[in-house]
Order: structure tokens, then sequence, then C-alpha cells
């Protein structure tokens, strides 16, 4: 997992978003629901394009976020069937994600099966708890939480449901 260096974020482009979701809904019309939140992998345009790279190539079919990073954001926590938008790093979006599977729980209560799932590092237990650590560390910094190894996390997995060329279904 790459480590951010503070670079700006560029904005999501939320009109080609749209755009992404009238096509989905056009060709799964029993999906029609308002357009999902558009999110981006990480907290730089390098890690978004590293982690959204990982998705596309299959490894990827899991995340996992700090519950407190939603509450600042004001931001509901996941839900099992929704929907989102994945941008890279230039906000361009690039997949649409449905979420199979939620759980909430302390940083250190991930376990092996999760993290092949996030399919970063070597995919192990032990480089997912180094990479999160830091990543938490530094994001949670950021908006004046301690962190510490009990941190409550939301484990995501997920599919991907368009482009269809991508489409796990």
């Amino acid at each position: 997992m790459t480590t951010s260096d503070d670079s700006p974020v560029p904005d999501l482009d939320l009109a080609a978003a749209g755009r992404m979701w009238a096509d989905y809904v056009a060709a799964h019309p029993d999906r029609s629901s308002p357009q999902p939140e558009s999110e981006r992998f990480g907290d730089s345009p390098e890690l978004a394009d590293e982690l959204l790279d990982l998705v596309m190539q299959g490894p990827k079919r899991a995340t996992a976020g700090a519950v407190a990073d939603y509450r600042h954001a004001g931001e509901e926590l996941p839900r099992i069937g929704a929907h989102w938008i994945v941008h890279d790093g230039t906000g361009a979006p690039q997949v649409i994600l449905r979420n199979t599977e939620l759980r909430i729980g302390p940083l250190d209560s991930v376990d092996d099966a999760f993290a092949w799932d996030e399919g970063e590092n070597d995919r192990s237990r032990a480089s997912w708890l180094d990479a999160h650590t830091r990543f938490f560390r530094r994001t949670l910094g950021r908006i004046g939480v301690e962190f510490h190894e009990g941190i409550e996390v939301v484990f995501e997995r997920f599919r991907v449901v368009w482009p269809p060329e991508l489409a796990d279904d």
C-alpha cells in the first residue's frame, strides 16, 4: 500500500458518476434507486489508483474504514446491498460496487480471510494490520482522533457490478 504524501486530492466528477449510474440502472431497471455515494479508496490520488487497480484486476473484494472517519464526515455507515461508485485518483468514476457483507469490530479483529479478500500487499493478516495501522494513524490524526489498536472498523466485502466487462455478476 502506498503512503500518502499529502498531495491535493482532485474533486470527484459527480456528473460523470451520474451518467455511469444512469447506464447501470438502464441495464438493471430492477435496481433503480437514487444515485449512490461516490467515493475513492485511500487518502491520496496515488493510493486511490493503486487500490482501484486491485479492484479492477480482481484480487480486492473488501475494504475497511474507521467508524470515526464516517462520523467525522457526517456519513452513514455502509449497508448490505448498498451500491457505491468508486473514482480514480483524478476523480473520474470507474466502477460501481455493491456491498455483500459488513461487520463492525476492533481493528485487531481482522482475520486471515478478510485480509486475503482486501487483496493488498502479500494478502496476509500481518501485512494488513501493518498497512492499516499506518493508514489509520495518518487519517485519524488529521481529524484529531487518537489511534489505538481497538478502534472501531467497518469491515466491508463487495462485488463489482459495473461496468459489465468487470462485473462479478
